[in-house]
């Protein structure tokens, strides 16, 4: 038998959708902006799995100078726990954000919450405030941070969550009310504020919306679910063609896979057709909650280097990417319109 090739190049990028830029999205982010000046610490959270991807420069650009931490979530669904290969990427990781203080934490767990829980009640001593510190958490959308919060609720002052989570982004709508997380006795609590996830108004790299697709921060809609598996099996050959060995022998072709998947899976339509629509969503998901190999969709190294390269390194501004959003729908018009 043949050795198994794993493609190292995917190359269907040309009909995926670059923006996920809603309504709640644009008016969190003016409310985000106008609340700053009530505001200590920004809490920034980003997917482990894509923690470069997932940096929303808009936010960036509209927080400014506020003190800051970064919180990558969801490290569990992204490398072996406590393997050598997870201490070295978080090394990497955190030389990203050398200037602020960067923590990981579980989807499952609330156990990493409580370095954060500390560094907050140490740090909040030098803010020197009797009404209190207020920390905002802002991020992708379900990056994670209704969960963070519930978890720094429940470790810091020991109550049940007080926030609605779920499996799709879209969950949280408006900025909450103040979360305590830390009590004093003094009166000078912490408190934490739950925000709408972000989007950006223009992916310029559709690659990076593939992989903000896969960790769930678009609607599992936006794009189709077969694409999605393509791309995520194009990953998944890289690190280990052997993930999914209970459905397939490693293979290039997404379409034979889901087909066996749906029937193994009894993922089956009317006559015993195999439905690879759900088929592709049950695979998205298996790999969601870590049951389909853990890794990180970005390349760290590669990363590094064009953040480096100023000619690489463009972000754009909100005014350009907006702009940039409303060419690409006049295009994707424009080729609609055309007669046949």
């Amino acid at each position: 038998m043949a050795q198994f090739v794993p493609r190292h190049v995917f190359p269907h990028y040309g009909a995926i959708p670059r923006s996920y830029f809603l309504g709640h999205h644009r008016a969190g982010l003016s409310k985000m902006k106008n609340m700053l000046s009530s505001i200590d610490y920004v809490v920034e959270c980003r997917d482990y799995r894509a923690p470069v991807t997932s940096i929303n420069p808009m936010l960036e650009e509209a927080l400014g100078k506020t003190r800051r931490i970064v919180v990558y979530t969801k490290r569990d669904l992204g490398s072996i726990p406590q393997s050598s290969a997870q201490r070295l990427t978080e090394k990497k990781i955190r030389s990203f954000d050398p200037d602020s203080a960067v923590f990981f934490t579980s989807a499952r767990s609330r156990a990493d919450s409580t370095q954060i829980i500390k560094h907050l009640r140490n740090d909040a001593e030098t803010l020197d405030k009797i009404v209190g510190c207020r920390a905002m958490v802002v991020g992708m959308p379900n990056v994670g941070k209704s969960t963070l919060i519930n978890h720094l609720r429940n470790y810091g002052v020991g109550k049940a969550k007080a926030l609605k989570t779920g499996g799709q982004p879209g969950i949280t709508r408006k900025i909450g009310s103040p979360v305590k997380v830390i009590e004093r006795e003094s009166g000078s609590h912490v408190y934490v504020l739950d925000t709408p996830g972000v989007f950006m108004p223009y992916v310029p790299n559709a690659e990076n919306m593939l992989k903000l697709a896969l960790c769930g921060c678009v609607k599992d809609a936006v794009i189709s679910p077969v694409t999605l598996v393509d791309y995520l099996l194009y990953h998944i050959n890289l690190h280990d063609a052997q993930a999914y060995h209970r459905w397939s022998e490693p293979t290039n072709e997404v379409v034979p896979l889901l087909e066996t998947f749906a029937r193994k899976t009894g993922l089956l339509g009317k006559g015993g057709v195999p439905n690879i629509d759900s088929a592709a969503l049950h695979f998205i998901q298996k790999w969601r909650a870590g049951d389909i190999g853990r890794f990180l969709l970005d390349d760290l190294d590669a990363e590094h280097q064009r953040l480096n390269d100023p000619s690489q390194n463009t972000p754009l501004s909100m005014t350009q990417a907006l702009k940039a959003e409303r060419m690409s729908r006049k295009e994707k018009s424009d080729v609609n319109n055309q007669p046949e």
